[in-house]
């Protein structure tokens, strides 16, 4: 029951910002006691700052904004949406997750046929909704600044009901030990879409390993493969206990030399003008050919 209800107060401090003692008593209905050993156990694990009369959350890191991680290392992210693309057959249903590279993913899934999709990330979603041929899920949620991706109970509640054949996860950082995030207010759909997946596959450009970010979302027992980047050397690679496959990035595939300037960008409901814009990744050629 402790267990229980210490994830039940995470939950309520990563929703409110901040809970007390008292109310958290009044709720439970135990001694303020118990709620204070709660507490305390949650704050020496690192999940809470504890604080008068109540607890807080951890002070986080400032997400990168969405404009700054669209424009980095574009050619490394596009080597590895084709290969995902590739790797995903035609029919399949599959939960991807928000990011910069998990939207080249839906972008290089243009010539697959028959996909059913349930994202949380709005510019995923916008992308696959101009995809002709695809059954498209949106849980509903609070747009979280920054990342332009969902979050509510519900919708985690919603994701949890599902069950898909792949999940296409991104990750602020990859380390010897798992995958980590830098927004706690993403854990918990992370988490869900990682349980409704019969195979989880990690985009994760090279950039991004060798890094700790403030929340852990899986360990390596739950994924199935990593893709990533030659940015990431062989014998770095064989330290993480996980497939990884490594990608090159092809010439072809180099960002343009220049790149729109926001006052030029064009604008849409879900492209906003900061968002520096590029060539469309196409799909699988091999797969759209059969």
């Amino acid at each position: 029951m402790g267990k229980k209800r210490r994830e039940e107060i995470l939950s309520r401090v990563q929703r409110h910002g901040y809970v007390s003692v008292r109310q958290l008593a009044q709720d439970y209905q135990v001694d303020t006691s118990t709620i204070r050993r709660d507490l305390d156990t949650m704050a020496e694990r690192g999940l809470i700052v504890r604080s008068h009369g109540g607890a807080t959350l951890p002070a986080e890191p400032a997400e990168i904004p969405y404009s700054v991680k669209v424009g980095k290392n574009v050619a490394q992210k596009r080597a590895i949406a084709r290969v995902v693309a590739e790797i995903i057959p035609h029919g399949s249903s599959l939960l991807i997750d928000s990011g910069s590279t998990t939207l080249g993913v839906a972008q290089a899934l243009r010539g697959h046929r028959e996909m059913t999709v349930i994202t949380n990330d709005l510019r995923v979603a916008a992308e696959v909704a101009n995809q002709g041929d695809v059954r498209l899920f949106v849980p509903g949620g609070e747009v979280l600044p920054a990342v332009y991706s969902l979050a509510s109970e519900r919708a985690v509640d919603m994701i949890k009901e599902f069950h898909v054949d792949y999940a296409v996860m991104g990750a602020d950082a990859v380390d010897p030990q798992g995958i980590t995030n830098t927004n706690s207010n993403e854990v918990s759909m992370k988490r869900a879409m990682l349980g409704a997946a019969d195979k989880v596959l990690v985009v994760a450009d090279s950039s991004k390993f060798g890094h700790t970010a403030l929340v852990r979302i899986a360990s390596f027992d739950d994924v199935d493969l990593i893709v990533t980047d030659e940015g990431l050397t062989e014998e770095s690679a064989s330290a993480y206990p996980v497939q990884i496959r490594r990608v090159r990035p092809e010439p072809a595939l180099l960002p343009p030399p220049t790149v729109l300037m926001p006052e030029e960008a064009p604008r849409t409901a879900l492209e906003p003008a900061l968002v520096p814009t590029g060539e469309r990744v196409a799909g699988n050629p091999a797969a759209a050919t059969k």
